[in-house]
This record gives C-alpha cells, structure tokens and sequence, in this order.
C-alpha cells in the first residue's frame, strides 16, 4: 500500500521486514555457536517482531507459523541459551576474579553445573534453528512480506491510531503493584512533586533491601516484564515523536537493565546454592556479600526511576506525549 502520508499498514510491514531481516542476520553465527553477541542481537530480533505481532495486530493478518505464540516460543528457547552466557559472563568476568582462590576452588563444581547446562541449551537452539517449526516461520513470513495480507485498519494513517496501539499497554505498565516495592501507600505527595519531577522515596538498609526483594521480588520481576513490552513498543514509533517521547523509551531501558541486573543477581544466587546442594553463602561469602552490593547498588539506582513514576505529574506528562507529541 503506497501513500503520501504513511498508514498502519505501510507501518507495519517497514517494521516486520527490518525485524525479520535482523534476525536473520545473525542465524548462521548462532548456529555456529561463533559469538555470543549473535545470540543476544537474534534474540532481540525475535523480542522485537513480537512486539511488532502485538502493536499491529488491528492491522495485520499473519500466517499461522509466524504469530505471536509461534514466535514467543522460539524467542524463549533461544532466550534459555542467552541467559545462561550471561550468567558464564558475569560470574567469569566480574565476581570470580574478586573472590578469593579458596572459593573460587569450592566453585568450580557449580561452573562444571553451568556448562553441562549450556550444552543442553545449546543443542536445543541448534534443533530449533534446523527444525520444522522454525523453517516454516521463515517461509510464512517472508511469503507474507511479498504478500502482505491486511485487515482494515491497515488503511489508516498511522497518525491515527498510534496513541491506541500505545496507550493500553503503558496503562498497565503504570499501574504495576511493582512500583510500590519499599513504598508506603499514596499520600498528599502522589500529586506533588519536587523540582525535578519526582516523590522522596523511603531511604532502606542493605538488610531491609534484601528481606522485601525476598518479599516482594516478583513484583518488580512482573513490573520488569511489562517494561521490557513497552520499551519495545515505544521503540517502534521513535522517530514519529518528539525527544520527549525518546526520554520516556531510554527510561524504559534503563528500567529494564536496573530491574534486570536485580533479577540476574537473585537468580545467580538460586543457582549457585542449587548447583552446590546448600546455601552457596557459607561456601563463598566473599561472593554472597557481591552480589548483595550489587543489588544495593541497583536498588537505589531503581528509586530514582521509582521516584519519577510515583509522580503524578510525570505519569500525565508520559500519557500526554503519546496522546498529543505525535511530530510524524
């Protein structure tokens, strides 16, 4: 479809082409298991193309191989591969090489864990990239790019329907439990805010850090997991918005990666006790009070951003740029 003025349509297909040519890309290195930047960039292709299977879903009609379920199975399979690299990096490259030699001994056994692990998760990323599921996704789609099949909104300018395909998914971003994490319930300071556009939030020991993220982790691993959505969806319409809207898409990402680095640590926590059959603290505390450090460090990285999205300026600010910051 061809216009002066670009439709959900045109939309849509721009963005599904680039994310599945970016996916490809990279298909042969991780096949080959030659870097794992391969991995992450196709596993972000195939974040990517799902959220495009969401945002314009009013618009498009995909084949049955290549829609949201199909994709997000694949995504995760790749994605069980990628977090275990990150977990290699992290322990390899940031919190062995601070650990004394004596618990860098008692560890090996979890490392030997790990990479048996890999291996598995390898192989299934090997069979997925040669399976049957995967070659018909690539055929689907990429027939569906020569012949794109529309459903009517597709004709709409995209300036008309941009807000729509936004808006309900920052609307439950908002109203996440997650970021009431630490926080007391709403008072007179919900609709006020300080110089900068934020709320003061309640100042926390390394100690009452760690009990409510034993707490009430999930919360922040769910408000992580709708972030991310966004962050994805936003990143579709950048250059349609003014550099108000792109603030709002790096917030996004620095939410994401500080809410990630707090997952990462707990989850490397739980893994290393699993692997050693015991609390993998009184094997290597020098490590245990890293990782702990780190979360601090995320922690308070994470109450800036909170103190932003607990105001209500801020949060009428974010809706009205989608509503009304449309520059395209």
């Amino acid at each position: 479809m061809t216009s002066s003025t670009p439709t959900f349509g045109d939309r849509a297909h721009q963005a599904i082409s680039a994310h599945v040519e970016h996916i490809l890309k990279y298909e042969e290195d991780v096949l080959g298991d030659r870097d794992p930047e391969a991995l992450h960039q196709m596993r972000v292709g195939m974040r990517r193309l799902r959220s495009d299977t969401v945002g314009f879903a009013a618009a498009i009609e995909l084949p049955k191989p290549a829609r949201n379920r199909k994709i997000g199975k694949m995504a995760r399979t790749l994605g069980v591969l990628r977090d275990i690299d990150v977990m290699q990096d992290l322990l390899q490259r940031q919190l062995l090489p601070n650990s004394p030699q004596k618990e860098r001994d008692r560890l090996e056994p979890a490392l030997k864990t790990l990479a048996k692990r890999r291996k598995a998760a390898r192989k299934d990323t090997e069979e997925l990239l040669r399976g049957k599921a995967y070659n018909k996704f690539k055929g689907a789609i990429q027939e569906w790019l020569q012949h794109p099949q529309y459903r009517p909104y597709a004709d709409l300018p995209i300036r008309d329907v941009v807000a729509d395909i936004l808006l309900p998914s920052i609307s439950g971003l908002l109203l996440e439990p997650g970021w009431w994490v630490g926080q007391s319930r709403p008072t007179e300071s919900w609709a006020e805010a300080d110089s900068s556009g934020s709320i003061e939030t309640a100042k926390l020991t390394p100690e009452e850090v760690e009990a409510l993220l034993l707490s009430q982790g999930k919360h922040l691993h769910n408000l992580r997991k709708q972030t991310k959505r966004v962050r994805y969806l936003m990143y579709l319409f950048t250059d349609l918005y003014s550099p108000t809207y792109q603030a709002y898409v790096s917030d996004m990402k620095e939410l994401q990666e500080v809410l990630g680095n707090l997952q990462d640590s707990y989850v490397m926590a739980e893994f290393l006790s699993e692997a050693l059959n015991q609390d993998f603290s009184k094997v290597a505390p020098e490590l245990a009070q890293q990782l702990q450090r780190t979360r601090y460090q995320a922690w308070t990285e994470w109450q800036h951003l909170q103190s932003r999205y607990l105001s209500a300026p801020i949060r009428q600010v974010f809706r009205s740029e989608v509503v009304n910051g449309y520059q395209g």
